[in-house]
């Protein structure tokens, strides 16, 4: 199967997922995140606004705020296919653009250098074992992961994972991903 048939599966497996089941789901991953070393000692986190069926983010960026994070969000750029990161300090600093996605304001928001972000929270539709995944297919995350040395974290439902994908060269994997029930240590590199 290729990429676009893979996403295609998984995407039809997530809208099935029932609401409470994905509530629950999601709040066990948070769960098993703030567990983690990599949440406790970072400062600057970067995370994407869920929508749909991800795993929910909201909740994630709240507690952030809560232990005194700083979030930051990405603001894409289509003609460019670059992205750059803006500190997010309430929901109101967001709006929908393109696809139904939330980005920040960049009129109120101010945006932060590759090398403040302590970890990033990549987004994907789909993962293997080794931390390589398929996102919706613009590239932003990889182009933008190519000069990003930090921590890199993926999180999934269970059903998100699959033995294999195809791999390409820029393709670059996550380091952990954490799903409901567990939590992989892919690149640690």
């Amino acid at each position: 199967m290729n990429k676009t048939e893979i996403r295609k599966r998984i995407l039809s497996k997530l809208k099935a997922l029932p609401h409470p089941t994905y509530v629950e789901w999601s709040n066990q991953i948070a769960v098993k995140l703030y567990n983690l070393e990599t949440w406790k000692s970072s400062d600057t986190i970067a995370i994407t606004i869920s929508r749909g069926k991800e795993v929910d983010t909201k909740s994630i960026i709240e507690k952030a705020w809560q232990e005194g994070k700083r979030i930051v969000v990405p603001k894409c750029k289509p003609e460019t296919k670059e992205m750059t990161f803006r500190i997010l300090e309430s929901f109101d600093q967001l709006e929908v653009v393109y696809y139904g996605l939330e980005e920040p304001k960049e009129s109120i928001t101010k945006a932060v250098s590759t090398d403040e972000i302590d970890a990033v929270i990549v987004p994907g539709v789909v993962f293997n074992l080794d931390g390589y995944r398929i996102g919706y297919g613009g590239g932003y995350y990889d182009r933008f992961l190519t000069n990003y040395n930090g921590c890199t974290i993926a999180l999934a439902f269970e059903m998100q994972l699959v033995s294999q994908i195809p791999v390409e060269d820029h393709d670059i994997p996550v380091q952990t991903i954490i799903t409901n029930e567990r939590v992989l240590l892919c690149h640690t590199s």
